[in-house]
């Protein structure tokens, strides 16, 4: 299936959005990027404000397809999957922090609609904690504030570290994302934890 002009043009946008920033990036640039005229181009997006709403919007549903996937499975195996989903998403969508964190006197409703996002983030990691505890996987709280210190930590580590890691010169393949991720969660896994988290995840990131 031929992708629609309109999908190049929010394609070609991210890409340089990505090396460029989105205020350096004109619309001549996405326009030669994929091989078309300016024209064209406004023929299906009338402005750059345009173009940077519908890839704000594109950003954000493909962010919420990644969090359905905490509903889909218990499994250490699944959460394993889900983090290779969100060390794409990150990795090719890192103009967004960049714009998320400029500085000015009012955020914009992207930057509010984006804030909400990831505090939902947050909510969910912290649930799918005490859900493991259910299970078993992992151990109880053994101090008030615990897990919720955790979940701070696996949050600021599945947004921020794919950026952190370049602007450091470090490597950050997925692999090493996943492994860092959880490097965080085992020493909370009991008996039953480990002895899952070998089976089925370790296997599929090179411990």
């Amino acid at each position: 299936m031929s992708v629609s002009t309109k999908q190049r043009i929010l394609s070609a946008s991210i890409r340089l959005f990505n090396e460029y920033g989105v205020d350096a990036v004109r619309l001549q640039q996405i326009a030669e990027e994929i091989g078309i005229s300016v024209g064209n181009l406004a023929y299906h997006f009338k402005t750059k404000d345009a173009i940077v709403e519908s890839v704000y919007e594109q950003v954000l549903d493909e962010f919420a397809h990644i969090f359905r996937q905490y509903l889909q499975s218990p499994q250490l195996s699944a959460f394993d999957q889900q983090l290779s989903l969100y060390y794409q998403f990150f990795r090719q969508n890192q103009f967004y922090l960049a714009e998320f964190f400029k500085q000015s006197l009012e955020q914009t409703p992207s930057q509010q609609v984006w804030q909400r996002a990831v505090n939902k983030m947050l909510i969910q990691l912290r649930s799918w904690l005490d859900f493991q505890i259910k299970r078993g996987v992992l151990r109880a709280e053994e101090n008030s504030g615990q897990y919720d210190q955790l979940a701070e930590t696996l949050w600021t580590s599945l947004i921020f570290l794919p950026v952190s890691n370049t602007m450091r010169g470090r490597l950050c393949n997925e692999t090493v994302y996943k492994q860092t991720i959880w490097n965080y969660l085992k020493p909370y896994l009991t008996t039953e934890g480990v002895a899952e988290f070998d089976d089925v995840v370790a296997p599929l990131i090179n411990y």
